[in-house]
This record gives C-alpha cells, structure tokens and sequence, in this order.
C-alpha cells in the first residue's frame, strides 16, 4: 500500500465517528489533486498537496478539546504537532514534514501563502468549504478574485457558480 494511502487511512481513523471531517478531508484530497494534476505540478509538489490535504484539519480535534472552537487559527496551533506525530510514524522525509507542518499551520492566513503546494491546499480547502457552509456568492466572488490564482481553481468556482 502506498504511503498516502496509509495517510488517508490513519486520517480516517484519527477522525473516526466524525463522519463531516472524514468527508471534509477526502474532498479536500480529491479537488487539491485534481487542481495539482491540472497544474502540472511535479511528483515532489503533488506528494506534499495530497499529504497537506490530508492533513490539513488535523488541528480541530485538540482545538475543540482545548478551547471548545475550531476556528482557523486554533487549527493552525493545534494541528503541525499531531501531523508530525502521524507523518513520523510512517517515515516520511523530515523535510517533507516540516513544509507539510507549515502548510497545516498557516492554512488559514492567506498571506503566508508561498508557493503552488500552499495555494492549492488552499483552493481545495475553500472551495470544499463553500459548499459545506453554504458560503454566500458574493463572499465566493471575493476571494475569487482575491485568493484564487491557479487556472483550475478558478475554473472550479466558474463553474459550480455559474459565472459567467
């Protein structure tokens, strides 16, 4: 079985009885993915997105432990120790850990953004988001023309929201 895949299924487990985070990590996997896939990004870049995606809501389960909230910045704190813990146990590379780490501790401040395995993480994380939460289409627009940058992304917002 393939790294990843024995990613995906520690994650399932980690998640286990959550079915909304389980469902939320595995959409996020596919879009980020399918955007890297889009992209042309390289077997490197497309190893460390589907790993970050994966990973990327790790932090809510002790963030809601701690603080009874899950909000992006409690995430961001709670999440790169528990996804070295996880990352460690099944060998991955250290330097793949820590731009992994980075990319699931910022994952919610835009600004930090970086490179193309950050911004599709990103892209992937809000678009599964505006589905889940039923995000109003002006505040899609907004970002749309402020965060997203990669062609697929924005093709996936064009088209879930009918713009023209």
């Amino acid at each position: 079985m393939s790294l990843l895949n024995n990613l995906s299924i520690k994650m399932i487990e980690y998640f286990r009885g959550d079915a909304k985070r389980i469902n939320h990590l595995i959409i996020v996997h596919a879009y980020a993915k399918f955007i890297a896939e889009s992209e042309g990004v390289d077997k490197e870049t497309l190893f460390i997105i589907e790993s970050s995606a994966y990973l990327h809501d790790i932090g809510v389960k002790n963030a809601l432990a701690k603080y009874n909230s899950s909000i992006g910045e409690l995430q961001e704190k709670e999440g790169p120790d528990e996804a070295k813990k996880i990352l460690n146990e099944l060998g991955y590379d250290e330097q793949l850990i820590e731009r992994i780490c980075f990319i699931i501790g910022h994952h919610h401040t835009y600004s930090m953004i970086d490179n193309i395995d950050f911004q599709i993480v990103v892209e992937a994380n809000l678009i599964a988001n505006y589905y889940e939460e039923n995000i109003p289409k002006e505040n899609v627009l907004y970002s749309y023309d402020n965060l997203f940058k990669t062609d697929t992304g924005k093709m996936i917002i064009e088209t879930i929201y009918d713009l023209a």
